[in-house]
């Protein structure tokens, strides 16, 4: 069993930037990758970044490349999500998951090859 538990929300101005953090902890050795993942008002959770620990390669959102970097601390299983120039449109609630599977990279991208999630945390973004 993996659990997940997310920080570092909260309020900022448009251009401004936030760090979240994502600690796992229970059965870590079995974890592959973890990702985020973003659900504004009203509309789907989507995909923003991932981190593959075997070799920490990472994925991108087209809509966060450049803003947005992800990485990882293998000692404290913890993945952070620094996000930089942050637009109005970043407002969302942001889940942290995690994969016990060994994924191909193009997986990476879809929610429903996470098999644990976080409770999430919120992010708004003021204009």
């Amino acid at each position: 069993q993996v659990h997940l538990v997310e920080s570092g929300g909260g309020l900022a101005q448009a251009g401004g930037s936030l760090r979240l953090s994502c600690a796992a902890s229970g059965d870590t050795s079995s974890v592959r990758g973890m990702g985020w993942f973003q659900e504004g008002p009203g509309k789907e959770r989507n995909f923003v970044a991932a981190f593959r620990w075997n070799g920490g390669r990472t994925y991108y959102a087209d809509s966060v490349k450049g803003r947005f970097t992800i990485s990882g601390d293998n000692g404290k299983k913890t993945v952070y999500l620094q996000m930089s120039s942050l637009k109005p449109e970043d407002t969302a609630d942001y889940y942290c998951a995690a994969t016990r599977t060994i994924l191909s990279d193009n997986y990476y991208y879809f929610p429903a090859n996470y098999d644990t999630w976080g409770q999430g945390t919120r992010v708004t973004v003021s204009s």
